[in-house]
């Protein structure tokens, strides 16, 4: 949906309530697109340390790769 600003300040609270029903809302100025409103995602509170364990690495992993290795990684 795209609104101009006017109608953007005059209808606010509705166009938020459509944007957190997932609707694209842009509000345009002069009739060019200058903003999309769009909802800010809340997650989980992130827990430094909460993978502790869960990942293993494999003996080696932090050793350089080799010319071929990064010739080929590198896309060359």
């Amino acid at each position: 949906m795209k609104v101009n600003v006017h109608e953007a300040k005059t209808n606010l609270s509705r166009l938020i309530d459509r944007a957190q029903m997932g609707e694209e809302i842009i509000i345009a100025k002069a009739g060019k697109p200058v903003v999309k409103l769009v909802v800010v995602e809340t997650g989980k509170k992130r827990v430094f340390g909460s993978a502790k364990g869960r990942i293993q690495f494999h003996k080696g992993w932090e050793a350089p790769l080799s010319e071929k290795e990064l010739a080929e990684f590198l896309g060359a």
